[in-house]
């Protein structure tokens, strides 16, 4: 592709300073970016180096001083760069050698199947009996969907995920390889020599515009519902247990571990391998730390980090203090040995 700059303008709706009828033809990180090549500055560094880059035009936020590139100054610097390599390189959807109602001949389809138009099922698929499936929707090798499942449309489920009995999945939801949707939540009443299960009965829900990613495995609830509202996103291998609520447009992070019955707010933010205990509320707005472990509800707006959870701040001055621990002890021995000797005098 060769495009120019005004048109990538109009795709990000920013304003040029410099060239507009430069030519752009692909998009590239800030270092190695060339004349040919669009990329994005956001943080102070790459701000400040600016006019070191290759690039034949940076994506800048509005409050950039003067600069020799070629700008394109927009509100939103990570969202616009996103538009633009969306752009270069659309979503190419996969196709396989199938027959014309798009369903391979090698797949396993049950009975009461209702189809909408536009769907892909892919070799090796197993839908069981009295599935749904909305318009446009991609099943790649080796999905299973479970007896009385819904998909809505516009939805791309790729290789090897499973979706279990009964659950109810949105429309423009994209599921990653490996996951396990509607799995048994870990439930089990010991008796003092063994344990017996406890029968999980109700479902998974997925909202719309939800992107669950490779790995995960979502529980069902024990009753009523686990339940991913709109426009959540999570990294891979996340674990969400029986009853969990996430928040609409909440991010979990890699290898996040959710206990049963937590309700998480909208627009939260958990970092890479926290973890939450069972029947806690976090709030909306609440950014949890990496590997934090959280023992206590959070209120809305808050930044927790460590384990057991605390303030980020407090947590950074606790850090700060760690790695002085030895030399602290030393010190506290010392004291401890004059005031002795002073005792002793007296």
């Amino acid at each position: 592709m060769d495009i120019p700059l005004s048109r990538i303008a109009e795709v990000v709706e920013g304003k040029i300073r410099g060239d507009n009828h430069k030519h752009i033809s692909g998009v590239a990180p800030f270092e190695s970016a060339t004349q040919n090549d669009i990329t994005f500055a956001d943080n102070a560094k790459s701000l400040k180096q600016i006019n070191k880059t290759g690039a034949g035009a940076v994506i800048v936020p509005r409050d950039l001083p003067e600069s020799s590139k070629n700008l394109v100054i927009v509100d939103n610097v990570r969202v616009a760069f996103a538009k633009v390599v969306t752009f270069f390189y659309p979503h190419s959807k996969s196709t396989y050698s199938i027959s014309s109602d798009g369903i391979c001949s090698n797949a396993y389809i049950g009975k009461n199947f209702i189809r909408g138009k536009d769907i892909s099922i892919a070799p090796f698929v197993v839908i069981q009996d009295n599935v749904v499936l909305g318009d446009r929707v991609i099943l790649h090798p080796n999905v299973v969907i479970g007896d009385n499942v819904i998909i809505g449309n516009d939805v791309e489920i790729y290789p090897n995920v499973t979706i279990l009995e009964r659950c109810r999945i949105g429309s423009r939801v994209i599921i990653h390889a490996g996951t396990v949707i509607g799995s048994d939540g870990f439930g089990f009443a010991p008796d003092g020599e063994k344990y017996y299960k406890i029968p999980q009965t109700g479902i998974v829900q997925i909202d719309d515009d939800v992107e669950i990613g490779a790995g995960n495995t979502i529980d069902r609830a024990t009753f009523g519902k686990t339940w991913i509202r709109r426009g959540v996103k999570t990294d891979n291998l996340i674990h969400i247990a029986h009853n969990v609520t996430i928040g609409e447009n909440s991010v979990l992070v890699a290898q996040v571990g959710i206990s049963g019955s937590v309700t998480i707010g909208k627009h939260a933010i958990l970092a890479g391998q926290a973890g939450v205990s069972g029947h806690l509320t976090i709030g909306d707005d609440v950014t949890i730390g990496p590997q934090a472990g959280v023992t206590a509800s959070v209120p809305d707006g808050k930044v927790v980090s460590g384990s057991p959870e605390m303030p980020h701040r407090l947590w950074l001055r606790v850090q700060r203090i760690i790695y002085r621990l030895p030399e602290l002890k030393k010190k506290l021995s010392e004291i401890e040995k004059r005031l002795n000797k002073v005792e002793e005098k007296n």
